[in-house]
């Protein structure tokens, strides 16, 4: 174990992204977007991320398949879903 595998593990990010390190690039930047931001709606996200809205998609897809990423409906407008970082 380095140095760096130590401090992390000791914080306990290792174990919080564990689930996102072998997901492909956009679905870590999905991750690390809602990380730095509480709730976004997914047209908020590609805008954010300049990624595509199928990528976008995608992504959150995937996030969701590993029990990464919330949804919920808006209140404000029941036809968009709100995003969170769940880990």
């Amino acid at each position: 174990m380095s140095t760096t595998d130590a401090v992390t593990a000791e914080d306990g990010t290792a174990d919080r992204w564990a689930a996102v390190r072998d997901l492909p690039p956009s679905a870590k930047l999905v991750a690390k977007v809602l990380d730095y931001n509480d709730t976004l709606t997914q047209s908020e996200l590609a805008e954010e991320t300049l990624l595509p809205p199928r990528t976008v998609r995608y992504a959150l897809s995937r996030l969701e398949d590993e029990g990464v990423v919330d949804s919920r409906f808006s209140f404000t407008d029941a036809r968009k879903r709100l995003y969170s970082l769940g880990v």
